[in-house]
């Protein structure tokens, strides 16, 4: 078994398994790419990279076991007590999407609508009755961002577990005073929000003075992923389209980090390479778009204010100035980045862009739904007794705590039991196409139509072959009904139908029935005439035909 994703991420799909079996070899699930929204590569004219985590792939889980120790080593330079040097990282504790209550000092995994789902003090988990001493309505508003902070990036994990660590502390120190709000220690109290204060200008010290990139260059073999696939993703993708780097990073950075083939310069990669974008104030008014010198790394005086020059560095700017410059519309820009916030939801929503999100988490999600996969069937018979039997509520709760276990002392990333989680929502709303790695846009060819699914039913479906083939057939049914329902002949209709559901069950793979459908549809239209608009009561028969057939598909195709 793998021991994090960067190992599944390193391997890339299995080149000897067979491609064309499709019943017999389902897809490598962390290999696709997944989609909330259709998407066609051959209308997009512009890709967007951010680096950190996207085209700068960090191993999982060296690169936040060292931010972390950097965090608590300066913590402990400020005047927090020496003890903290024993906490060690947890890869199994943190996970992304949590939310710090800055007054009480709580970790909450919550939802879209803020209602709490699993709370956390320190590494103690909340029962109910306690959980209501901190929140009697088990709800938060989220966006109440003075109180609430939510730690939504893969740098946050680090972060994350500190809080964790030093709640943790401070509770079982004999020298401190427990209060609701802080610890007291004689005259002196320390309020969680204090200490939050303190581990956020820790992470800002790091940052600013580049202490953890400066860690990172030392060893970039322990911490950084060399993929030999990148300059092949990148040169295939311009000769299609133009190509730009955002990053937040300076280019010093950005210039030792980037170097995807030595023979080749990293810049002739890109049409555009912008550093210290500031997102997500990129995707507003932005800063000052100012010339990078590359030899000296320094920035250029005064606004620049001409046309592209290619293989020129710039720094800051904004999303608009970058559509100027590579004259292309927001609509035809897709976006990829690993910021839910920063990247995605800003591109979103103010300008318009096609967005990518990379997930790497979604390797262990992925990995547990195929290897649990007979705990979520006992989910779902516990479920459908649970109306009758009441009691066996304990019952289901244990099995899906057992099932959350099973992705870390935190739970999934995108559920909790069967409830979506807050990053879930914001994944499903503001992602138009999501993967474990921007890389996987390498088993596309970029004239591809990721088709959006019809969500008809639950979404652990989208992880079966079935429930693909009967979105397709749905899609298909849904395109030529109007045609179907004022045919006079209704003998023909149910026999098409009848035969549609024979191919879906006799074969899992679209191409294969989809032509077949073509010709069969066609034989049947040819027998029907066209009947006069007044036929309204054959289109309702027509209808309820639909409607049986859609029942005895759902039940012929078995999906939950």
């Amino acid at each position: 078994p793998h021991t994090s994703w960067t190992d599944v991420i390193c391997e890339g799909p299995d080149k000897n398994r067979p491609k064309l079996c499709l019943k017999k070899f389902p897809p490598v699930f962390p290999f696709r790419v997944f989609v909330n929204r259709s998407l066609t590569l051959e209308n997009i004219k512009c890709y967007g990279f951010d680096m950190d985590y996207t085209l700068a792939v960090y191993k999982s889980p060296e690169y936040e076991s060292l931010g972390f120790e950097l965090l608590r080593d300066r913590l402990v330079s400020m005047g927090y007590p020496h003890e903290l040097l024993g906490y060690m990282y947890d890869p199994s504790f943190p996970t992304r999407g949590l939310v710090y209550d800055t007054t009480y000092g709580n970790l909450l995994k919550i939802d879209s609508n803020g209602n709490i789902l699993v709370c956390t003090h320190g590494f103690e988990y909340l029962r109910n009755g306690q959980v209501d001493e901190y929140y009697p309505n088990k709800f938060i508003q989220r966006d109440d961002t003075n109180r609430f902070y939510v730690l939504n990036t893969l740098f946050n994990l680090s972060e994350t577990y500190l809080y964790a660590c030093l709640v943790d502390f401070f509770t079982k120190s004999s020298r401190y005073k427990n209060c609701m709000k802080g610890f007291k220690h004689g005259d002196l109290f320390m309020s969680h929000r204090s200490m939050f204060q303190d581990v956020r200008d820790a992470m800002d010290y790091l940052h600013d003075t580049g202490t953890l990139k400066e860690r990172t260059l030392k060893n970039l073999d322990k911490y950084v992923i060399k993929d030999p696939r990148l300059p092949v993703l990148l040169s295939r993708i311009k000769e299609v389209a133009k190509v730009f780097l955002a990053t937040n990073s300076d280019f010093n950075y950005t210039e030792v980090r980037r170097a995807p083939n030595p023979k080749k310069p990293w810049r002739s990669y890109f049409d555009l390479v912008v550093v210290d974008t500031k997102k997500p104030l990129f995707f507003a008014g932005g800063t000052v778009l100012r010339q990078v010198d590359t030899d000296t790394g320094k920035l250029r005086i005064g606004t620049y204010t001409g046309d592209l020059q290619h293989g020129t560095v710039y720094s800051g700017g904004s999303s608009d100035i970058v559509c100027d410059l590579l004259d292309v519309r927001g609509k035809d820009i897709l976006y990829v980045g690993d910021h839910i916030f920063g990247d995605i939801l800003k591109s979103k929503k103010r300008q318009g862009w096609k967005t990518f999100l990379v997930v790497p988490e979604l390797v262990k999600e992925l990995q547990v739904w195929a290897d649990k996969a007979n705990m979520f069937e006992e989910l779902k018979h516990l479920d459908i007794f649970l109306a009758e039997l009441y009691h066996s509520s304990c019952v289901f709760q244990m099995v899906t705590y057992g099932m959350d276990l099973c992705y870390g002392k935190m739970g999934s990333l995108l559920r909790c039991g069967s409830t979506k989680t807050l990053f879930a929502s914001q994944l499903l709303r503001y992602a138009d196409i999501y993967s474990t790695c921007c890389l996987n846009l390498l088993n596309y060819p970029f004239s591809y139509l990721f088709r959006a699914p019809l969500v008809l039913v639950n979404l652990s479906c989208l992880t079966t072959l079935e429930y693909n083939c009967f979105v397709s057939l749905i899609m298909n049914i849904i395109s030529v009904y109007y045609t179907v329902s004022i045919c006079k002949h209704h003998e023909q209709v149910l026999v098409f139908y009848v035969f549609v559901l024979a191919e879906c069950c006799s074969s899992h793979t679209r191409p294969l029935w989809s032509l077949r459908l073509k010709s069969r549809w066609q034989s049947c239209r040819s027998t029907c005439s066209k009947p006069p608009a007044s036929r309204f009561q054959d289109t309702l028969t027509s209808f309820g035909i639909l409607i049986i057939f859609l029942y005895i598909l759902t039940s012929f195709c078995c999906i939950p």
